[in-house]
């Protein structure tokens, strides 16, 4: 048994004598505070509960015993108030030192140094705070920390047995919410929805959390993690995507999680500390739900929220409670409502009811989202307070195009969705349409219009849009979903799946781009990758294959095998200065090499190409041309390189507009250093992909553009509109003398030709 866990047993075995015997509620808090401060040698040990919207001391060891009842502090105000407000755990040597402390005289805690704190929780919010102080400055083991909060389950279960807590009051009943609302949120997965809300799961509520028979609370939780594993390998195999998909290594990444034997012991440990199945299942959540809070890595946290997910299902199979809205049945369109959502607990809706998903939470990288696009369910995250605004039922129209869901919306508003609706089918109609339509302009240039990718389903939009190709595959989404380096025998299987889906038309992969915001769970550990002050122009992209030769190794001769008896298209990322492009160009003639002499079968020809992100590159492009078949220029990066303006800073969105003089006579000097070549010149990137840029774009003399699948048809639709020498022209004066304004003249001249750009 863990020192943990002894430590925690050994006060719950106090604590179950307290709990049994015929004092009073007050008497008994009076008692716990004794038994905590002695069995952590803690000269203070204070509770608080939260009583008319305030915390109010209820019982102490070690303050002044004439403060009980008297002290109040505010949610959020000093270290207990802080405690409560963000339901995390406070560990401080000097108490006085944290930016939230606050001196309260009449409890005579100025002569303690150091100060420890868990939340008391009840159905995920605090409804009080468990603290310990001492008069050295220490900070508290470990041990210690983990005891307060298994004693804090405790506490929460005494509390409300004894009523001791107005439980409307500390739980915060929602208000009568009657006229419409709008939310905003972050866009996840694109698309408009209308239905009726539906709230996932109700909370399980634990009545009891000290065990009586510890053996037949183990038992349970062997039998539940039996019931939950045998779900997940039922909805892994029913899943009903075709055949292959990004989702299928979600799902597998998940059922690790159902399997992983550290998960199971720690809930074993907190059984062997004296908790119920139900409270062990929550003690560890909890835990894993602080984490969550400390986590700034969006990948780690999504595979945290997979894990909690997994725990609520655990949480409900043990508790007998099992009712979902999935398994209760979706009884017409329906919007999902749940804090956060795990791909397997998606699964498990009906997917012709099922018309969206809200979350209050998510991320643009969590594996819900990647399933979620495979369904094709719309997805709006981080939509703040809804538990607040919408109740069951309320009417919603989802719009996760613009990031905004309007509840009980005015008859106005739905006719205005409906209509709009309308329209958008329309739209994606008359560009299906336009499939098998060549983008010729109306002076007879053809204009080659590609498409992003990076998911093995995403190879099929080329045939459904009538893409000329991929022009970029990203093949860092395979390394980001798992939970471990992908085999070079599975980057084959996936390689080989693309090329197969992509038949004839072209496919350019484009190496692993990790590091920057992109950093891979299983390298967490790697300082390299860590505290980067400037990540997104630090260790990353080629720089980290050319110095981890194992990886780029790896992947090289995937795609080698891969493209047997066809053309392979590599294309670096990153590319800073030639040397670069010659080295990675090296290690796969090297595995060729290899290949070769063991008689394996290789591609037809292998084209080599770099991506242009980097400013610097454009000075040596005189030089790089001729060692290269493909240029792609990779407008998100490249922009923020050149205008020092980071991407994801909010705050600098509007500080560059691809459509300023700048960047648009940057990029013209690289089609003109590069045209006598005669080498493939692509765009790769948002920019691309929006109808005014593209026109732009086409104007200073791109022919080549790579975007995403929805923006095929529009850019197709576009060139079909447009003379390119009438846009040339009109591109080469305003560059001359440009304009106070170029987006506008530009939006202006298509008008005039009644060319839609917005």
């Amino acid at each position: 048994m863990t020192t943990a866990v002894a430590a925690a047993r050994a006060i719950l075995t106090s604590l179950h004598e307290v709990m049994a015997s015929r004092a009073g509620a007050q008497a008994k808090l009076n008692q716990v505070v004794e038994v905590i401060g002695e069995s952590l040698d803690s000269e203070v040990c204070s509770i608080y509960l939260l009583r008319e919207g305030m915390l109010e001391l209820f019982a102490t060891r070690g303050l002044e015993q004439s403060a009980v009842h008297v002290t109040r502090l505010a949610v959020g105000e000093g270290l207990v108030g802080t405690i409560a407000d963000n339901i995390e755990t406070l560990n401080l040597a000097e108490a006085a030192t944290h930016p939230d402390f606050a001196f309260r005289p009449e409890t005579g805690e100025e002569k303690f140094h150091s100060f420890a704190g868990v939340p008391i929780v009840r159905r995920e919010r605090a409804v009080g705070v468990l603290s310990v102080q001492h008069l050295d400055p220490r900070r508290y083991e470990e041990v210690e920390i983990e005891a307060l909060q298994t004693v804090a389950m405790v506490l929460s279960e005494l509390i409300a047995n004894a009523e001791l807590i107005d439980e409307e009051d500390a739980l915060g009943p929602l208000p009568l919410q009657t006229g419409p609302e709008r939310l905003h949120g972050l866009t996840l997965v694109k698309g408009l929805a209308a239905g009726v809300a539906v709230f996932h799961q109700p909370r399980v509520t634990i009545e009891h959390v000290m065990a009586e028979d510890i053996e037949a609370e183990r038992q349970r939780v062997y039998l539940a993690f039996d019931k939950m594993r045998d779900q997940i390998d039922r909805m892994a195999n029913q899943a009903e995507f075709g055949v292959g998909g990004e989702h299928e290594e979600v799902l597998e990444t998940y059922k690790m999680f159902a399997y992983d034997e550290g998960w199971s012991r720690r809930i074993n440990e907190a059984i062997d500390s004296g908790l119920t199945a139900e409270a062990a299942i929550e003690r560890v959540q909890q835990r894993t739900r602080m984490r969550m809070r400390q986590i700034d890595d969006p990948l780690l946290a999504d595979r945290m929220h997979d894990l909690e997910d997994l725990s609520n299902r655990l949480l409900r199979i043990v508790s007998g409670q099992l009712g979902t809205a999935a398994t209760l049945g979706l009884k017409g369109d329906a919007i999902l409502i749940a804090r956060n959502l795990g791909p397997a607990e998606l699964l498990e809706y009906d997917r012709r009811r099922l018309k969206g998903v809200i979350l209050e939470e998510g991320s643009l990288t969590a594996h819900v989202v990647i399933v979620a696009r495979a369904m094709g369910v719309p997805v709006l995250g981080r939509a703040r307070g809804l538990r607040a605004v919408i109740r069951e039922g309320d009417e919603l129209l989802l719009d996760a195009e613009q990031g905004v869901v309007d509840v009980r919306p005015t008859p106005m508003l739905i006719e205005a969705f409906e209509n709009r609706s309308a329209r958008n089918r329309e739209r994606q109609a008359a560009y299906a349409a336009m499939r098998d339509l060549e983008p010729v302009s109306r002076d007879g240039k053809r204009i080659t219009v590609m498409m992003n990718a990076g998911l093995r389903d995403d190879a099929a939009m080329v045939a459904v849009t009538g893409a000329d190709g991929i022009g970029l595959f990203r093949t860092e989404f395979q390394f980001l979903v798992s939970a471990t380096l992908p085999a070079r025998e599975r980057q084959t299987r996936l390689y080989r799946d693309v090329l197969d889906t992509a038949g004839d038309k072209p496919v350019i992969f484009r190496t692993v781009d990790i590091g920057g915001d992109k950093i891979l769970p299983y390298l967490r550990h790697d300082e390299d990758l860590l505290d980067e002050e400037n990540p997104a122009m630090g260790w990353r992209a080629l720089r980290v294959a050319l110095e981890r030769e194992g990886l780029m190794k790896a992947q090289a001769r995937a795609l080698i095998e891969a493209a047997a008896g066809r053309t392979l298209n590599v294309m670096f990322p990153m590319v800073t200065e030639p040397w670069e492009f010659d080295a990675a160009r090296a290690m796969f003639e090297t595995q060729v090499a290899f290949l070769k002499a063991r008689k394996k079968q290789l591609p037809e020809s292998i084209r080599f190409g770099a991506m242009l992100e980097v400013p610097a590159l454009a000075e040596s492009l005189d030089e790089l041309a001729p060692r290269i078949s493909f240029l792609s220029v990779g407008t998100n990066d490249l922009t923020q390189f050149l205008f020092a303006a980071d991407r994801a800073n909010p705050k600098l969105a509007e500080r560059y507009d691809w459509l300023g003089a700048s960047i648009l006579r940057f990029l013209r000097r690289v089609v003109r250093t590069v045209g006598p070549h005669g080498i493939d010149l692509t765009v790769c990137g948002e920019m691309g992909g929006r109808r005014l840029e593209a026109l732009a774009l086409i104007g200073i003399g791109f022919t080549r553009l790579s975007i995403t699948p929805a923006a095929v048809g529009p850019i197709k639709e576009l060139v079909r509109k447009v003379d390119t020498a009438e846009i040339a022209q009109a591109m080469e004066q305003w560059l001359a003398s440009p304009p106070a304004d170029l987006r506008a003249e530009l939006k202006a001249w298509a008008a005039a030709r009644d060319i839609d750009c917005d």
